[in-house]
C-alpha cells in the first residue's frame, strides 16, 4: 500500500476501521505554577482576545506566557507597594503606633496598585 503524504514527511497514521488517523501529540510543555495575576491575563485572553488565546495554547506556549505576566506583575506590584507606602510615610513606626490608620492606607496603597497592574499588565 502507498504511503500517505503525512507518513512520507514523517508522520506516523493509526488505522481504525476504514479510516487512517493521524497520531497527533503535542510536545510536552513544562509545567509552571501560574498565580493570580496570571490566572487573571488567561481569563482575559480566552474571553476578549481569543485569537491570540488559542494561538499560545496550540503552540504550547500558554503555560510560559502566563507564568511571566505572573511573575512581572507580582514584581511591579510590590515595587509599587513598596514606593507608594514610602512616598505616603506609612512605616511600621505608624504600624506600631495606630494599627488601624496603618491597615487603612495599606489597603488603599494595594488596591490602588492593584487597579494599576491590571491596566498596565492584565487587561491591556
Amino acid at each position: 500500500m502507498e504511503k500517505t503524504v503525512f507518513e512520507q514527511m514523517g508522520g506516523t497514521c493509526t488505522r481504525l476501521g476504514d479510516y487512517l488517523l493521524p497520531d497527533l501529540m503535542l510536545p510536552d510543555e513544562e509545567e509552571q505554577l501560574i498565580g493570580i495575576w496570571g490566572q487573571r491575563r488567561r481569563r482575559y485572553l480566552k474571553e476578549h482576545h481569543r485569537i491570540l488565546y488559542y494561538n499560545l495554547l496550540t503552540s504550547c506556549k500558554l503555560n510560559s506566557y502566563l507564568a511571566d505576566i505572573d511573575r512581572q506583575a507580582e514584581e511591579l506590584f510590590s515595587r509599587l507597594v513598596r514606593q507608594m507606602a514610602e512616598r505616603e510615610g506609612v512605616t511600621e513606626a505608624l504600624k506600631a503606633r495606630d494599627s488601624m490608620t496603618w491597615i487603612g492606607r495599606m489597603n488603599s496603597i494595594c488596591n490602588r496598585t492593584t487597579e494599576i497592574v491590571n491596566n498596565k499588565l492584565i487587561y491591556s
